[in-house]
């Protein structure tokens, strides 16, 4: 179909008609009492037009949800959706309208900014519609040879061919109007747009979203790390050790491990098919004894020693940390293997500090360990955003990693 006769069959077209329209109910309704409407001159029909605009400004100045009403009509009728046959709009999308009410003066200036120009907007296209409506039904009348129809317009003679003139009068009035509907969705983007407030809180908000995000693709890299690694680990023993009683005690703990990060994923997999939906309860170092048993059943030799007061700890650090001890566990079992693995969790004062250390396999010896990993860059991160800092590295043979967060 050619491109000019689109607007035919797309339904914004006629749904930006009637918004506009829908605007003139008001001045009519006032017209009623004064002017009145009977034979009115120019001058009675500028005063109709102008006569609406102090209240909708006096409206726009003291309703606030005079705004969200507004721009919930501008984004259902001024813009292809759903609603719309051929429209590309998504369900969800605004369209660059916001729907919140008046949050400022600037909100209120703009609003009644936009009432005015619809309502001046509309008016006259209802003109121009009423005018072609009469127009076209005084071409028939000439066509058809009924002279009452005609007289309203004065149309010279009858004859068939003025019939081909109503379809040019409707081209005309289809075109004005679809220009017209085009620049008033644009002006609606103009003036009930988002204020740079909204626009503040919406970035924050989208800022919040990647971050949680974020968090969670780190939490889950972290539990699923954990127990493919102790898993691996585990079979890896057990079929060196070829003993069927160590066997079934490595299966027993791939099989805990692997629930374990079962559950993880579908917390994880919860918040994010429904990101309002609680996440639900998440572990922390007073759970830290499941981490240990759990690195000691894949046969690494585990020596912790714990300190102070865990279940005062606040629960963000004590959730980040618990984090970080699951990563640097999970290294050292991958790493050290049947070596030692010291750890020490310490509440002293108002910090919380927590070490991993392990023998490293091999004298000067640091492949995999280097703090360019994604699992110790990871502990960096949480450690900084909760205010803290993370160091990791080799020191005389051994491999150190030191957290140390601020409890206030």
């Amino acid at each position: 179909m050619p491109r000019l006769l689109q607007p035919l069959i797309r339904a914004v077209t006629y749904t930006r008609w009637l918004h506009l329209v829908v605007a003139v109910i008001l001045p009519l309704i006032m017209a009623m009492v004064f002017p009145g409407l009977v034979d009115p001159s120019p001058a009675d029909w500028a005063l109709i037009a102008l006569q609406p605009v102090p209240l909708l400004v006096l409206l726009a100045a003291l309703v606030p949800s005079v705004r969200t009403a507004e721009g919930l009509q501008a984004r259902l009728m001024l813009f292809p959706g759903p609603h719309a046959r051929g429209g590309r709009g998504r369900p969800d999308d605004d369209h660059g309208i916001s729907a919140a009410p008046s949050a400022s003066w600037h909100d209120r200036l703009r609003t009644g900014v936009w009432l005015v120009l619809r309502l001046e907007a509309g008016f006259a296209v209802a003109m121009v519609s009423n005018a072609a409506g009469g127009l076209c039904l005084a071409l028939l009348g000439a066509a058809f040879g009924d002279t009452e129809l005609t007289t309203a317009y004065r149309v010279p003679g009858t004859g068939w061919w003025y019939g081909t003139l109503v379809v040019v009068v409707l081209a005309v009035l289809l075109a004005f109007v679809t220009v017209a509907g085009a620049l008033t969705a644009r002006a609606a983007r103009a003036l009930l747009g988002p204020s740079a407030r909204e626009r503040l809180a919406l970035l924050e908000e989208r800022t919040e979203r990647l971050l949680e995000r974020n968090r969670i693709a780190r939490e889950l890299h972290d539990s699923i790390g954990h127990a493919l690694t102790l898993a691996v680990v585990q079979a890896g023993a057990a079929r060196a050790a070829g003993d069927p009683r160590f066997t079934e005690q490595a299966l027993g703990a791939i099989e805990e491990t692997g629930r374990a990060a079962l559950e993880d994923l579908e917390r994880v997999l919860v918040v994010l098919r429904d990101p309002a939906r609680p996440a639900g309860s998440r572990r922390d170092l007073r759970e830290a004894d499941r981490l240990l048993e759990s690195a000691r059943s894949s046969g690494a030799r585990v020596d912790a020693e714990v300190s102070g007061p865990l279940e005062k700890v606040p629960a963000p650090v004590s959730r980040e940390g618990y984090r970080m001890l699951q990563e640097a566990l999970t290294n050292a079992v991958r790493h050290a293997g049947s070596l030692p693995v010291g750890v020490r969790i310490a509440v002293e004062g108002a910090r919380l500090r927590i070490e991993v250390r392990n023998p490293l396999p091999e004298e000067g010896s640091t492949s995999g360990l280097r703090g360019g990993g994604t699992g110790v860059r990871g502990i960096r991160e949480r450690a900084a955003l909760l205010g803290g800092e993370a160091c990791a590295g080799p020191e005389g043979g051994v491999w150190r990693l030191r957290v140390d967060l601020p409890l206030g």
